[in-house]
């Protein structure tokens, strides 16, 4: 077997080892386990994390980035670096809200896709396990993104898709979506009650790549019960945390 193929093989080794591990893994261990030079796997390791598909903790053990063991199919290259660089940023936004926050991208046609989220630990939270695409018109995460996308896209997708209420609350008049839209745009973030799940409210905000373009909808999804009390502050925070990421991301804002 020649350096190439091993090297290959040693990168799905150890991809397959995590994914069949659901606590992260010390290097020691998966070197044990392996049967592979230390030196090796470190560098393979860093590699990886430094494509998205392995995060580091701060006991500096290794596990498989979440939004690839959770999803329906395998996320690798810019989706799994846009949730790596997101994720510690999405559970201390968590933290301080102790509510939910998802992170989702733009399907080919318009829709949103979840590629990673952080679940409130709340005993009583707004939670979602669907893998299915999420229909952008009703969804604070999808009005982001359609909100921020090029307004020809934007038209195309209102016109092709079928505006069906979820609930009894949701918005269907095109009309009335456009003026929402311009609205989130002009405000840079989205709220959305109970327009797509009754109980769930949503806030959500942009987050834009190193060529100012969105790549990504950062959402907050809260029990609408108590929204109205933490709705400034979830505001804040989504705006907030999205602008981070946004920078870390290399985006920076003209002056």
């Amino acid at each position: 077997m020649n350096d190439n193929v091993k090297s290959a093989a040693r990168v799905l080794d150890i991809l397959e080892l995590l994914f069949r591990n659901e606590e992260p893994m010390a290097l020691k261990d998966l070197v044990s386990i392996l049967a592979l030079p230390k030196s090796s796997a470190h560098a393979l390791l860093r590699t990886l994390q430094a494509r998205g598909y392995v995060e580091r903790d701060a006991a500096d053990r290794y596990a498989l980035n979440e939004s690839l063991r959770r999803s329906s199919g395998w996320i690798g290259g810019p989706e799994a670096h846009l949730a790596a660089v997101a994720r510690p940023l999405m559970d201390q936004l968590r933290d301080e809200l102790d509510e939910s926050v998802f992170l989702g991208v733009r399907a080919a046609r318009g829709d949103v896709k979840v590629i990673a989220k952080s679940v409130s630990r709340a005993q009583i939270r707004y939670d979602s396990d669907d893998p299915g695409l999420r229909p952008a018109y009703c969804t604070a995460m999808g009005r982001i993104l359609l909100a921020f996308w090029d307004k020809k896209s934007t038209d195309a997708y209102l016109l092709r898709t079928r505006l069906r209420a979820h609930t009894p609350r949701t918005v269907t008049d095109l009309g009335k979506l456009r003026a929402i839209l311009a609205k989130a745009a002009a405000d840079g973030y989205a709220v959305l009650e109970e327009e797509y799940v009754l109980g769930g409210s949503a806030t959500a905000a942009p987050v834009l790549g190193r060529d100012g373009t969105i790549v990504a909808a950062l959402n907050v999804g809260t029990v609408s019960a108590r929204y109205p009390a933490a709705k400034s502050r979830v505001i804040a925070g989504v705006v907030r945390t999205a602008a981070t990421i946004s920078q870390r991301l290399g985006y920076r804002r003209a002056a």
